[in-house]
């Protein structure tokens, strides 16, 4: 077996675990991720023009995108709660998709990561689009959910050349 990378989850035996952070250093922690919706142009235009049946699209995927981040912890096995200290979740319209292009970001000062966090807010912030919009356009796309940036940590920095 090489000395390169190996998965942080997975014990000596293959067995599942949740990696110990005790003696790590607390530092300060930030991701950004992104994802996009792509949709017919007449249900962006509604979207942006308020007129969405079930309400206010971008603020209702807005609040759901954060509560999604501090509850990351209970979607997705062995990773550990945080105390954050910042989430933000930004729509922005991208008339060339036709559609929105969600960006999230999370913070932590902590001994591990904060990138499940900011992509769980991407996604499901996605997901909150789709759902508030499928009524009048069921073809929506969810596309491009990735890690965009993150800093701080032992492992160091990274930024998506993409």
């Amino acid at each position: 077996m090489s000395a390169g990378p190996r998965l942080t989850h997975i014990g000596a035996s293959g067995e599942a675990h949740m990696v110990d952070v005790g003696d790590k250093a607390e530092t300060v922690r930030t991701a950004i991720a992104e994802g996009s919706v792509a949709m017919q142009a007449d249900t962006l235009a509604m979207i942006l023009a308020g007129n969405a049946r079930k309400g206010d699209v971008l603020g209702t995927a807005r609040i759901a995108g954060i509560m999604a981040a501090k509850k990351a912890h209970e979607l997705i096995p062995l990773c550990h709660p945080l105390l954050l200290t910042k989430v933000s979740v930004d729509i922005e319209p991208d008339h060339a998709l036709p559609g929105l292009k969600v960006t999230a970001l999370a913070r932590v000062t902590g001994k591990t990561g904060v990138e499940m966090e900011a992509l769980t807010a991407a996604s499901v912030a996605c997901l909150t689009i789709y759902d508030m919009a499928k009524a009048v356009d069921r073809g929506m796309v969810i596309s491009g959910v990735r890690l965009v940036e993150k800093t701080g940590g032992k492992s160091g920095d990274y930024k998506s050349e993409a």
